[in-house]
């Protein structure tokens, strides 16, 4: 009788153990509790410029599929001029978007205008691989866009 509660209590404390371990394996990998969402897993691309006639980025962009990234747009007032995205926005999960201060978490987002100056933060994890676009809509320059690879 006593073998076989101890063979239960042994089989109960099994996941326990496993459970334990998997948390030694975040410690070792850099991450906290928070997983993903860990200080250290997170990184600030870029900023993207909004401004007539000029370049929306210096370059292109790689990303890493399940990292949390923070992605800073400033427009200078010059022109009314937004950012589309569809494909891009769809591959990756966006935590906040915030505009001077206020913290907007989305559902989904498909583009972002600005009428006037002004700054906005996007964090999000990048989730799906594959190369996407941040474009000014209506424009065919290689200038007003911004190539995202998330691998």
């Amino acid at each position: 009788m006593k073998r076989a509660i101890l063979t239960a209590i042994a089989l109960v404390a099994v996941p326990f153990v496993a459970l334990a371990d998997d948390d030694d394996n975040k410690a070792e990998a850099g991450m906290g509790l928070a997983g993903i969402l860990s200080k250290s897993n997170r990184e600030a691309l870029p900023e993207l410029t909004l401004s007539a006639g000029q370049p929306v980025a210096k370059g292109a962009l790689t990303l890493k599929s399940g990292k949390y990234y923070t992605l800073e747009i400033k427009a200078d007032g010059s022109q009314e001029l937004a950012l589309e995205g569809a494909g891009f926005f769809r591959a990756v999960w966006v935590n906040e978007i915030v505009i001077e201060g206020i913290e907007i978490r989305p559902l989904g987002v498909d583009s972002i205008e600005f009428d006037e100056a002004g700054e906005a933060e996007i964090s999000f994890i990048a989730i799906k691989p594959g190369s996407y676009h941040l474009k000014v809509p209506g424009s065919t320059g290689d200038t007003q866009q911004v190539s995202i690879t998330i691998e």
